[in-house]
């Protein structure tokens, strides 16, 4: 695969607990300089990060990160709060503890809250698969699928695994609709990068893939 179409679909991150704002400045930086599909980033440096990028790269940021156990309510006021601040892109990550009792309508009901908080902006959907079995990612392919998201993602990074290939090809398989695909996490290598696009990803998560393209 050529460098710039791998580049073109990676969502550069910086999302660690003492990132500061000289980081995300060069995280920015990278991402506008290489024409990468956006940087990912902690919601309290977007504002700052919108003004420095100046539409040059589109700005990401998570809700509901990493455990997703927070209320509907405080997840729609954070997107609602990103969005107002230079937010082009949300991730949310899912209530897990729903999916484990079943409670999928539940789910589903926060995934639209959030996108209509969106305002018309791309939202994605953390499943963190390595927490769930086949059976609950099947599931997610369609209650992600159903509703008003743009993706389904792998995972935080923040777990115990990130993508697999075999997770991918299962996303593939199961979801329908026009939803997307974003393998995050676990991506070590540009081989890793091709074979989950060939899988059939439309992005990539990571901190360290831009690194490696542009040695």
């Amino acid at each position: 695969m050529e460098k710039q179409f791998i580049l073109s679909h990676i969502d550069h991150t910086l999302l660690k607990q003492d990132t500061e704002w000289k980081q995300i400045m060069e995280l920015c930086k990278e991402g506008m300089e290489q024409k990468t599909a956006s940087v990912c980033i902690p919601p309290s440096f977007v504002s700052y990060a919108a003004s420095f990028v100046q539409g040059q790269v589109a700005i990401c940021t998570v809700i509901g990160f990493p455990n997703g156990y927070q209320t509907t309510a405080t997840k729609v006021f954070e997107t609602t709060d990103a969005i107002t601040n230079g937010a082009d892109e949300i991730d949310m990550v899912i209530n897990l503890g729903w999916l484990k009792e079943g409670l999928t309508e539940k789910i589903l009901h926060e995934i639209n809250a959030v996108k209509d908080a969106c305002q018309g902006k791309i939202l994605k959907v953390i499943i963190e698969t390595c927490l769930l079995t086949n059976e609950e990612k099947i599931r997610m392919c369609e209650v992600v699928s159903q509703s008003k998201a743009d993706y389904i993602k792998t995972s935080t990074g923040f777990s115990k695994g990130g993508a697999t290939l075999e997770d991918i090809q299962l996303f593939a398989k199961y979801i329908y609709g026009g939803t997307k695909i974003k393998a995050a996490g676990g991506i070590k290598s540009i081989q890793d990068a091709e074979d989950f696009l060939q899988a059939g990803a439309d992005r990539l998560g990571s901190s360290s893939l831009l690194g490696m393209l542009c040695k």
